[in-house]
């Protein structure tokens, strides 16, 4: 099926909640929900920088219904207070797990947990969240949870004999790591919704090679200097705003025709408009898939309840 990203179909009635929405793709993710008509939680670590986003929505989307919530993904007091509040909710059509480490640090550093800072950030902070939320979504019709995975998938490996990096850190290890893992988490979640029977869908995206400085200046969002406006349009032949890049999270969301299955990412793999691609052989293996799960159960403390 075609996909029309300025032709989006009417989301008026559904709640979704976007992490790390007040930046980047997870940001655009939002305000294309909004300008949808869906009602848009941004769950967000910086306060001021949430409101910001919240601002920036409403100031570009009349009528726009949009808020900010807390929440830290290395935090499991503030994951689980988001889990409960999502709880609470009447309905959650679509939880976007999109907060991550882009940078990682060039020194392996933990989380007061003593996990690996961005496998932390980028996969286990998601896990528990999903595990804890996943009843908001069970009793909203055909929910779903969409990952946002990352072409660095192609360009690593995953090492399950030593998830944490303990022995092998890289910066670079770490955040592909990290992407194949989140991938892995999501294609995985999707084959135990299944066989549970379960009416929640699991998705797993890439927005391409999206960059801030081919993206819009919004303010108090995306304000990009002209060193970097300069420096990321000499990349033009391959790369495109963040605006762009929410394009795929927003399918996944919004199309109905999209499962499980799928992996979506824009046509000319680095950009263009969502369409469903090849994911790596590791992050779909459903072998890699199995041995992860316990692993990140581990990690992050929590058992994973299905249906």
């Amino acid at each position: 099926m075609a996909w029309d990203p300025a032709g989006l179909p009417d989301a008026h009635g559904r709640t979704v909640v976007i992490t790390g929405g007040n930046a980047g793709v997870g940001y655009f993710t939002g305000e294309q929900l909004a300008r949808a008509g869906a009602h848009v939680v941004l769950a967000c670590r910086d306060p001021e920088h949430a409101e910001a986003a919240v601002a920036a929505i409403r100031r570009r989307v009349r009528g726009a219904r949009v808020e900010a919530t807390p929440l830290d993904v290395t935090d499991r007091g503030s994951i689980d207070a988001l889990a409960d509040a999502l709880l609470e909710r009447e309905r959650v059509d679509a939880l976007v797990l999109n907060a991550g480490m882009v940078h990682p640090p060039r020194e392996r550093r933990t989380d007061r947990y003593g996990n690996e800072l961005v496998l932390s950030t980028n996969v286990l902070g998601h896990f528990r969240l999903v595990a804890r939320a996943l009843p908001a979504l069970e009793r909203t019709e055909r929910a779903r949870v969409v990952t946002l995975g990352s072409l660095a998938t192609r360009l690593g490996s995953l090492r399950l004999d030593d998830l944490q990096l303990e022995r092998s850190y890289t910066s670079w290890r770490a955040y592909s790591g990290s992407k194949i893992a989140a991938q892995a988490f999501g294609f995985e979640l999707d084959r135990r919704l299944r066989a549970a029977g379960s009416g929640v869908t699991s998705l797993v995206v890439h927005p391409g090679y999206s960059t801030s400085g081919r993206t819009p200046g919004v303010r108090g969002v995306n304000q990009p200097g002209r060193v970097k406006r300069f420096a990321d349009n000499l990349q033009a032949a391959w790369t495109q705003g963040k605006d762009h890049g929410a394009w795929v999270p927003v399918r996944a969301v919004l199309d109905p025709t999209v499962t499980g299955a799928d992996y979506l990412g824009p046509a000319a793999l680095t950009k263009g408009v969502p369409v469903n691609g090849r994911a790596t052989r590791s992050s779909r293996s459903p072998r890699t898939g199995a041995r992860l799960w316990p692993l990140l159960e581990a990690a992050s403390d929590q058992e994973f309840p299905l249906p």
